[in-house]
């Protein structure tokens, strides 16, 4: 599992929401084409390599029978955060981990501390895999890839020797790109997928199974202003940048990312820039009821009116959905994929942590387009900067569940 995590860490999959291409970068297609031959040298059967859109699919054939008819399906996604560099990651791997601070990088003075980041003692006594302080580790999603590669090859090799321990139906395997910029199912063919339900493993911490996420929308904002000399300038400039300023200060303080947790929603500024003349802004808008996340959209657009009127038309403002709370899709009726990844994580002595998203994922899509799919965790902490870290012990046991549950699904099927 380590040889192969490290392998994947190591080829740079960072995606680019700026490129307008798919893949959005084709450095992912290194990570594609791997990952098509590791499949094919497994002995998976009908793999298939898209060589535009760099999906790859593959499938584990049934071994019981024809007892279980439907296909149950693991996804994971290839790309890294455009957040932080995924170019030349330099994993460093500190065994039985006493739970002291990491030095990551000694030249910067940065230190990955429990003092920070409690959860670390979680992991007291196993291999930690960190960064080196310099870029991202690609955890989210490769910790995923990995874990499901590790999954495929025993029940691959299981299945040649026809080991009656393990029965299964078909399991399709998919890798997705460009995720990480809300573009991973777009290029999907779910026909060629052929499956009833599925996991995206995209997750954090070891037992987290999430069926709830954010709604979802951004919000782009442009502001044409009047430059004046200031000397001369009343009752005619118009400051772009003021305006910006008073857009921000009329949403709720208690409506942002730094004041909110669990089921709050937010409005997130990501990016402001601007002159007197023109500036722009750029927003996230979340929230996991469908009504709240409605009424936030509504009062941005009201705020904007109202400046409208005061300055004269000079504010555009362009809002668009993402994506939506995947549990609308899946409660109740598909709820026997959360009560089996529930029951087997309690076999193995894993504590289930059902969580929702302050997020989105792959799942939520795929849900709306037909397909149901909750997210299982993949084991990491800290995804998108140089914080990153998982545990090795945590990547084996999560690779382990994947095939229970490839093999008891039935025995939870609705």
């Amino acid at each position: 599992m380590l040889d192969r995590f490290l392998r994947y860490t190591a080829v740079d999959t960072q995606s680019d929401p700026h490129s307008g291409t798919h893949p959005s970068t084709q450095s992912q297609k290194a990570l594609g084409r791997m990952l098509y031959g590791e499949l094919a040298e497994m002995g998976a059967e009908d793999i298939y390599y898209d060589r535009e859109f760099n999906y790859v699919y593959g499938f584990i054939p049934a071994t019981d029978n024809g007892r279980y008819r439907k296909v149950i399906a693991f996804i994971s996604h290839m790309d890294t955060s455009p957040e932080a560099s995924g170019k030349n990651v330099r994993p460093k791997v500190i065994k039985n981990y006493n739970g002291s601070d990491i030095v990551l990088d000694p030249a910067e003075n940065i230190v990955l501390s429990p003092k920070d980041f409690p959860e670390l003692l979680l992991y007291k006594g196993e291999t930690i895999i960190t960064t080196d302080g310099k870029t991202l580790l690609g955890a989210d999603d490769k910790a995923g890839i990995a874990e499901i590669m590790e999954m495929a090859k025993c029940l691959l090799a299981d299945a040649k020797k026809e080991h009656p321990e393990y029965i299964h139906g078909r399991i399709g395997i998919c890798f997705t790109t460009d995720e990480e910029i809300g573009e991973g199912v777009l290029n999907i063919k779910l026909d060629r997928l052929k499956a009833d339900a599925a996991y995206t493993v995209d997750g954090g911490r070891i037992g987290e199974i999430q069926y709830e996420n954010f709604n979802a929308a951004s919000a782009d904002i442009m502001i044409t202003g009047r430059n004046i000399h200031p000397g001369d300038a009343k009752n005619k400039m118009i400051n772009a940048v003021s305006i910006a300023t008073e857009i921000q200060s009329s949403l709720p303080r208690y409506m942002r990312p730094e004041t909110t947790e669990a089921y709050e929603g937010f409005f997130h500024l990501t990016e402001m820039s601007g002159t007197v003349e023109k500036a722009e802004m750029h927003y996230i808008i979340r929230d996991h009821d469908r009504k709240l996340f409605n009424e936030k959209k509504q009062l941005l657009s009201d705020i904007i009116s109202r400046l409208n009127k005061s300055y004269g038309d000079v504010i555009k403002l362009n809002i668009t959905d993402s994506y939506y709370n995947m549990k609308e899709k899946l409660y109740p009726k598909h709820m026997y994929l959360v009560n089996a990844a529930k029951e087997e994580m309690k076999k193995m002595g894993i504590e289930p942590l059902v969580l929702p998203i302050r997020g989105g994922t792959d799942g939520a899509n795929l849900s709306y387009m037909g397909l149901p799919c909750p997210d299982l965790c993949a084991g990491g902490h800290n995804f998108h900067g140089r914080y990153e870290y998982i545990s090795l012990e945590s990547m084996q046991k999560i690779s382990k569940l994947l095939s229970a549950l490839a093999c008891d699904i039935y025995m939870y099927d609705e």
